[in-house]
């Protein structure tokens, strides 16, 4: 078990973890998932890493569909820039790998927003905390766990 699935069970959340086989070479961790799960892009969504205004670590949970909107980010974490995370500082502070990171049971909390588009679906996949694993719940449950709140930060 993942730190991801370990809260979503601690909280009895009705939630399921689908498996996949993951290839090395997949230029993009989601998309790999989409296609392997046989899911629309919409419904698998991805786990960023911003920093804002150059200061503060917050997490961005986005459509694979989708490219994260930085200044949409930004303007509703109340700040004036994001930038994405380098890849050390996002895996030291969330415990995961790159492609694996989970908007779940990360080593610290940070401030997370999930895209609005997610409301529209029933469940949603997001990493499981590891690469070729996925967790499928509700919106609002991962919401809930994740503390998270819904914007539009995609285009």
């Amino acid at each position: 078990m993942t730190p991801a699935i370990n809260i979503a069970k601690q909280a009895k959340a009705p939630f399921l973890v689908h498996a996949y086989s993951h290839d090395p070479k997949a230029e993009s961790f989601g998309e790999e998932a989409a296609i392997k799960l046989n899911l629309p892009l919409q419904r698998v969504f991805k786990t960023l890493m911003v920093n804002l205004d150059g200061k503060e670590l917050v997490v961005a949970v986005v459509p694979v569909a989708g490219k994260l909107d930085m200044k949409l980010c930004a303007a509703a974490l109340g700040g004036k820039k994001c930038d994405m995370a380098s890849q050390k500082d996002a895996e030291r502070s969330s415990g995961y790998v790159l492609g694996g990171i989970s908007p779940l049971g990360q080593k610290k909390r940070l401030r997370t927003l999930i895209d609005a588009s997610a409301q529209q679906f029933e469940t949603m996949f997001v990493s499981a905390g590891r690469r070729g694993l996925e967790i499928e719940l509700a919106p609002a449950i991962l919401a809930a766990l994740a503390a998270a709140r819904f914007a539009d930060i995609s285009r």
